[in-house]
């Protein structure tokens, strides 16, 4: 055994060494003693991790314990100590991340804004039976709520299945829609990677009975513009369809049972090797090696309008109707996304899949075609490409969606159907980036909107700094002022330098007796009289030119 495991192995017997003294009768002495012991093994377990360089997400798994034990013990009072640390897969989110993940929200609005959508809100849970058998192999990632006598509920796992549910509920045929919220997923976070069990999704469909591809084209040029405006790097958009999927697994020979299993495990092939997933198919799926070798062939193609044309012509994939019906609107796909200007974007990639039982038609993912370099490294694990050589944040798909024409049939009591087709933006990866990228830069990030902090020069202003900033306020200016009665005029400024205000509005006695106010550039260090009925003019006209 090697020192760390040996170091684990100490710290997780301490839960089972409990039981045993309880039931032997053993003293809280000899308890506290075996519970010390696993904190000092659990501290050189990190200790040992760090030393090691090992990944941030594992050695704060490693701390996170370690606080748990730390907590068992209590204070020097006996008491017990609560462990300050938030669950496992969230977050909290610091005044400087929330600037730059309400610029991307903001970004992301005013596209879906642009597109003529409108918005939905639904509840945080659900009924249970209204999210299960819905997700496939996923539908062990949700999370179920405790029993308590009434109805069974469970938490939201996307936005898609709620919003069929809506659909069906409220008898809706037609709505484009956008919708913004948080999901939960009992999944394995890597949050370096924008992974986590709580995170917000936004989702843009389009509901409604409408010619083939042309809904589906607009929801690819809206993850084209958005991540284009977003400025991530270069990124690829790959296309696929469910129909050619199941027609490929038909003409290969994967029984008609197996087909959306095999389906789950291919599309495992953005973060494991063919050869695992093909070992998963015949070892864990059943199928035969010839089976899989076939399949093999066809998941490694990739194109454009070009390839659709030439699967059509395949002697074994022309057999199947359901794949040439996918083939075809993949043709019709490629002629809209052209004149719409990004099929230099998109590819035709046969070894999408995309797990989730809804889809039955088009499907796509787009994903960013670089890493970011870390400031610490990150775990080459779960959901991506691996880091590159010199360690740095990969965060897989950014977003995803396709086309589901029978989900709402399935809530609906005489099974009408809404054709629908959508995308969800994965904001939490998405964020991850910006986030790096305003690490790695010198751009210093706002996090208030002030235009302009209210000054005084000398003592005892206090009142007039009052009258003026309410005046400020009530012309619709964002002002503020410090909360002392005498502050000193250096320390105002170096708030305003600090925080990022580009305005001071400063007064003294002189200025109140001639009925002005020193406006100073703070970048500048400009200083002008601006006389009291213009300064609400003067700050718009100043703040708006930056």
């Amino acid at each position: 055994m090697t020192p760390r495991s040996a170091c684990a192995a100490r710290a997780s017997d301490v839960f089972s060494v409990r039981r045993v003294l309880r039931s032997s009768g053993g003293g809280a002495m000899a308890e506290k003693a075996q519970i010390q012991e696993a904190v000092k093994a659990q501290g050189e377990l990190v200790r040992r991790l760090k030393a090691d360089k090992a990944s941030k997400e594992q050695i704060d798994e490693e701390v996170a314990k370690l606080l748990e034990l730390k907590a068992q013990l209590g204070g020097d009072d006996g008491k017990h100590t609560f462990v300050l640390k938030t669950a496992k897969g969230t977050r909290d989110y610091n005044p400087k991340q929330m600037a730059i993940r309400e610029k991307v929200f903001n970004t992301i609005v005013s596209c879906f804004k642009r597109h003529g959508a409108e918005t939905i809100d639904t509840p945080v849970f659900e009924l249970k039976e209204t999210l299960t058998g819905k997700y496939g192999e996923d539908s062990k990632l949700i999370y179920d709520l405790k029993d308590q006598g009434g109805e069974l509920l469970s938490l939201r796992y996307d936005l898609t299945v709620p919003f069929a549910r809506y659909l069906a509920m409220n008898k809706i045929t037609n709505i484009k829609r956008y919708h913004i919220a948080k999901v939960y997923r009992r999944d394995n976070p890597a949050m370096t990677r924008g992974r986590y069990r709580e995170f917000y999704q936004c989702d843009f469909d389009i509901a409604g009975q409408y010619d083939p591809m042309i809904p589906d084209a607009e929801c690819l040029k809206i993850v084209y513009e958005i991540l284009s405006e977003l400025d991530l790097g270069d990124f690829h958009i790959k296309v696929n369809d469910r129909r050619i999927l199941d027609g490929m697994f038909a003409v290969c020979g994967v029984p008609d049972d197996k087909f959306r299993t095999i389906c789950s495990t291919v599309d495992k092939l953005d973060k494991m090797l063919w050869e695992d997933v093909k070992n998963e198919m015949v070892k864990e799926k059943g199928l035969s090696e010839e089976v899989a070798d076939q399949i093999g062939e066809y998941v490694s193609m990739q194109g454009g309008m070009d390839l659709a044309e030439r699967l059509l012509q395949d002697p074994k994939l022309s057999q199947s109707k359901q794949a040439c019906a996918g083939l075809t609107d993949m043709k019709q796909l490629f002629s809209y996304l052209q004149l719409f200007q990004i099929t230099d974007k998109v590819v035709f990639d046969l070894s999408l899949a995309r797990g989730l039982d809804y889809y039955t038609g088009v499907i796509y993912e787009a994903v960013l075609c670089q890493t970011l370099q870390a400031p610490t490294p990150a775990p080459a694990e779960q959901n991506g490409a691996v880091s590159g050589e010199e360690g740095g944040v990969s965060v897989g798909s950014v977003a995803g969606g396709g086309r589901y024409d029978g989900l709402v049939g399935m809530f609906d009591p005489k099974g009408r159907k809404v054709p629908c087709v959508g995308v969800s933006i994965g904001i939490e990866r998405i964020f991850s980036i910006m986030e790096q990228k305003a690490e790695l830069s010198a751009e210093k990030v706002r996090t208030t909107e002030t235009q302009v902090l209210v000054a005084s020069a000398q003592k005892n202003l206090l009142e007039e700094r009052l009258r003026l900033t309410a005046e400020l306020w009530n012309a619709g200016i964002k002002a503020e002022l410090l909360y002392k009665k005498n502050p000193k005029l250096l320390t105002q400024l170096q708030h305003c330098e600090e925080t990022g205000i580009p305005l001071v509005a400063i007064l003294g006695e002189q200025e109140l007796k001639d009925g002005v106010v020193k406006l100073r550039n703070v970048t500048t260090r400009e200083e002008v009289d601006v006389s009291r009925a213009e300064l609400v003019e003067e700050i718009k006209k100043r703040t708006s030119e930056s």
